[in-house]
């Protein structure tokens, strides 16, 4: 019998003796994937709206980068350069938190695309700074405009979250996918970004992150069926006074730290290209991650991994102290980077559960910045550290950070009401 491309769908109808038999018609269906980013991925629009998200996400790792590069080579001074991208990195802990707020109130589409637009004209001004010899002071305002970027992975969360409410298991795969996504885009965006800007020329990283990012969010935007409703306003508190955030998001500052002064201190102990074993192990953990059943409880799992963590973050300084090997050094990354993905995919999964209904998008950006703040004063500490106490030294930071990290998730990380959230959205 040849296959049939449209199969009836009706009832099959037959004959016996002089009876009429009406038989319901059993339709072939494809079995369900087994695999969990299979089935993530087979969700209907979330390849639209992934592939849109990815592509706007890329040039996160790109900007500074190529903002050091090109200013330094035009000016001379990795001085400036780096007073720059730390002013708009201030600038973006300042903003971030209105534009996802202006996100929940208003919706993604309305918000995103006119933010990104500014944010992307910040990034043509610096370049058209830069080239053209303007003042200093131009070179500030316009990275600063930057900082209206929105918080393109906390949007894709906020959409997995809209989609799979009430399903842990796929909403832990969903986190565990996205980690891996942030790893993979700041282990690629530096690469492709210094090679633009050295193969092409100094403003070429800034030029094609900019388009980047405006043609992903615009795909991303378009995407109106996954994007989550808006909430009606109400009088529900800010995430930060939520119980259990403030702690949260400390930990989050810590764990930035833990980052900020590993890139730092591996930068000037072995050179930056070995970073990206750090980000690789974390990418392949994350994914393994997302792909196992997670413990019920967040709090012990999140203590779990942060125990994790500070364990593996002693082995790069047991290899840099007791051998000049790189390699030794590589694997201890390697392995190291391996406890940051299921660090991150857990307290992101708790901020999820801590934050009021319809302000999704806030409580994450403002997990996204303590990061961020946690990246700038770990850079500061370990570059201290390396410049007064040694390279080597240098990496008692990045444990110590993470010990920190620990005992502030212990003292005061709690789930208040999580049961209760769950029966709801189921």
């Amino acid at each position: 019998m040849p296959y049939e491309r449209n199969p009836p769908t009706g009832p099959m109808l037959a004959v016996s003796g002089d009876l009429l038999v009406i038989a319901p018609r059993t339709a072939a269906t494809r079995p369900a994937p087994t695999n969990p980013y299979r089935r993530l991925l087979a969700t209907p629009g979330a390849r639209a709206f992934t592939a849109g998200n990815l592509l706007a996400r890329l040039p996160m790792g790109m900007f500074s980068v190529s903002a050091v590069i090109m200013i330094a080579g035009s000016r001379g001074s990795y001085a400036l350069a780096g007073a720059v991208t730390a002013t708009g990195l201030a600038a973006t802990a300042v903003v971030a938190p209105w534009t996802a707020r202006l996100v929940d109130r208003y919706g993604q589409a309305r918000v995103a695309v006119p933010a990104t637009a500014i944010a992307a004209l910040g990034s043509l001004a610096l370049l058209l700074c830069v080239h053209y010899d303007a003042p200093a002071w131009t070179l500030f305002a316009s990275y600063a405009a930057t900082a209206t970027t929105p918080n393109t992975g906390g949007m894709s969360r906020a959409r997995w979250a809209h989609l799979h409410r009430g399903d842990p298991a796929a909403l832990h795969t969903a986190n565990s996918f996205e980690q891996a996504a942030d790893e993979l885009c700041f282990m690629l965006g530096p690469a492709l970004a210094a090679l633009l800007c050295t193969a092409l020329f100094p403003e070429a990283g800034t030029l094609v992150g900019a388009i980047l990012l405006m043609t992903g969010v615009l795909i991303f935007a378009a995407q109106r069926a996954t994007e989550p409703p808006v909430a009606p306003r109400t009088g529900a508190r800010s995430p930060s006074r939520t119980p259990g955030m403030p702690a949260l998001l400390a930990t989050f500052l810590a764990t930035g730290a833990v980052f900020g002064a590993m890139e730092v201190v591996t930068i000037a102990h072995a050179g930056g290209a070995i970073l990206a074993l750090q980000a690789a192990g974390s990418c392949v953990a994350g994914l393994l991650y997302g792909s196992l059943r997670p413990a019920a409880d967040i709090r012990r799992r999140l203590l779990g991994c942060l125990a994790g963590m500070t364990a593996l973050m002693s082995l790069p300084l047991l290899a840099a102290s007791s051998t000049d090997s790189l390699l030794a050094l590589a694997g201890a990354l390697l392995l190291a980077g391996a406890a940051t993905a299921p660090t991150m995919v857990t307290g992101m999964t708790l901020v999820q559960h801590l934050t009021p209904e319809g302000r999704l998008n806030e409580g994450m950006t403002l997990a996204v910045t303590a990061l961020l703040g946690g990246i700038a004063a770990g850079s500061a500490i370990g570059g201290w550290m390396v410049e007064h106490m040694g390279q080597v030294t240098g990496y008692v930071v990045p444990m110590c950070a993470t010990g920190l990290a620990l005992v502030v998730a212990m003292a005061g990380v709690r789930t208040p009401g999580a049961g209760a959230r769950a029966q709801e959205r189921a």
